[in-house]
């Protein structure tokens, strides 16, 4: 963060990608909310229909596009801090999330939606705890906290989609539960 004695305005060659980082939010919020004007709203079971959460999305990042708007335009982000971090990028981090997702959409029908994307997690962090030097990305335990936090994750997700709200997700077993 930048203290009153040390805030400096940006260069007028910082404000412009952030104006189109901002504008490139707006327009997603509002290409989100042109998409969700199809939906049908009809409630389902938990009361909610399927255009609610295109909606809420959509309505967040208008607003946060148009936050991010005003802030470059106004001067530019002024409690941005100092880039960190190494100077060039981790490619081998990249290849671990892109794994997990890769993996995610190609086992999500075979293994279901709680396993595919407790892999996916668990590969994703891998890449992330080696970006950062980690050097207990390798221990068995951390690869255990990593599964059982996927699965932590993954398996209320599905259940919000599949018992509360009555969306399909593929699963493992016909229960719905898994």
């Amino acid at each position: 963060m930048t203290t009153p004695e040390s805030s400096v305005s940006p260069q007028p060659a910082a404000i412009w990608p952030q104006t189109l980082v901002g504008a490139g939010v707006l327009l997603t919020g509002l290409a989100l909310a042109f998409g969700a004007i199809g939906i049908p709203s009809e409630a389902g079971y938990g009361g909610v229909g399927p255009n609610f959460l295109p909606w809420l999305v959509s309505g967040v990042l208008t607003l946060c596009g148009g936050w991010i708007l005003w802030e470059a335009r106004t001067g530019g982000f002024r409690e941005l801090d100092a880039p960190t971090g190494a100077e060039r990028a981790y490619w081998p981090g990249f290849v671990w999330v892109s794994a997990g997702l890769l993996l995610n959409a190609a086992l999500i029908t075979q293994l279901g939606f709680i396993l595919s994307c407790t892999f996916c997690y668990v590969l994703a962090v891998q890449g992330l705890r080696r970006a950062s030097g980690q050097p207990s990305a390798n221990l068995p335990r951390t690869w255990a906290i990593d599964l059982l936090t996927g699965a932590l994750i993954a398996a209320p997700v599905f259940w919000m989609f599949t018992k509360f709200l009555a969306i399909n997700l593929p699963g493992l077993t016909t229960t719905g539960w898994i």
